[in-house]
């Protein structure tokens, strides 16, 4: 799912898709959702995707990856967090944004492309919370899933495509990996999102982290055709590069660990408004 920068008029948010906003009555269920954990493996969720090689081909094409590659991360999580918390004009604004962006990216916007990039969403979350977090049981990952599935409506997917089920989603993610290809244009974007030039120098400093992390988080035959050395040394690294974000969320208070969302969708409105005003 390609998240890059806009540029002119934003479209009226109720002429995009009006996809349903996800709020979710339920205290502990919204606390969930809201928690940033799922941020540790933003980097998985975007090499699952970009092994579509349809979506790979617009990523490279179209994606200023190279430059900065931190926006698309800030760019996915603001959708999500629009999509699955916020109001109503939050999601459809976050949709028209999407779907702006996707215009000129030829099969951006073929159902199969995104609902694989809005299951890559749901499964990365799942497992950041799962790994770095505490264990997920069946009803809140029932839960999770239902809250999730207006992304795959803001996508223009049909409500009827997403998974009504865990173990139908498990279904179809076994199903999906099996037919993933890594190609050159893959190849590419990664190494501009692990291996950032041109990227602010706090980017740079959190790099190894975040690769190891990315890279062990991957499933392994995806990560075997990404060449990805993966030894007794690079599983070391892994299992320390875990216990150190697991002590980290520990020690971080829950409201901090739920702040990222609501500054992301303030950034989100106060983008529209400027936009809407011009």
């Amino acid at each position: 799912m390609s998240r890059r920068r806009t540029g002119g008029a934003v479209p009226d948010a109720h002429r995009a898709s009006s996809p349903p906003s996800g709020r979710v009555a339920d205290r502990d269920l919204r606390r969930f959702l809201a928690d940033s954990t799922p941020v540790a493996a933003g980097g998985r969720a975007i090499l699952l995707q970009i092994a579509d090689p349809v979506v790979a081909a617009g990523v490279r094409k179209h994606s200023d990856f190279a430059r900065r590659p931190q926006q698309r991360l800030a760019h996915t999580l603001m959708f999500v967090y629009a999509v699955v918390i916020g109001t109503d004009e939050d999601a459809a604004t976050a949709a028209s944004f999407v779907h702006r962006a996707h215009r000129p990216v030829a099969g951006a916007d073929e159902v199969d492309r995104q609902l694989w990039v809005a299951a890559t969403l749901y499964d990365s979350a799942m497992r950041a919370h799962e790994l770095f977090g505490e264990p997920v049981d069946d009803r809140r990952a029932q839960a999770v899933l239902e809250a999730y599935a207006p992304i795959g409506t803001a996508l223009r997917v049909p409500a009827d495509r997403w998974p009504t089920s865990v173990a139908a989603f498990e279904r179809y993610w076994t199903a999906e990996l099996e037919r993933l290809e890594v190609t050159d244009d893959a190849r590419g974007v990664v190494r501009d999102l692990l291996h950032p030039r041109f990227a602010p120098l706090w980017v740079r400093a959190a790099m190894p982290l975040v690769r190891i992390v990315t890279v062990g988080m991957l499933p392994e035959a995806l990560r075997s055709q990404y060449g990805f050395a993966w030894g007794p040394r690079e599983r070391r690294r892994f299992r320390r590069a875990v216990r150190l974000v697991r002590l980290v969320r520990a020690l971080v208070p829950g409201w901090l660990l739920r702040l990222p969302g609501p500054l992301l969708l303030r950034s989100m409105r106060a983008t529209a408004k400027q936009y809407l005003s011009r």
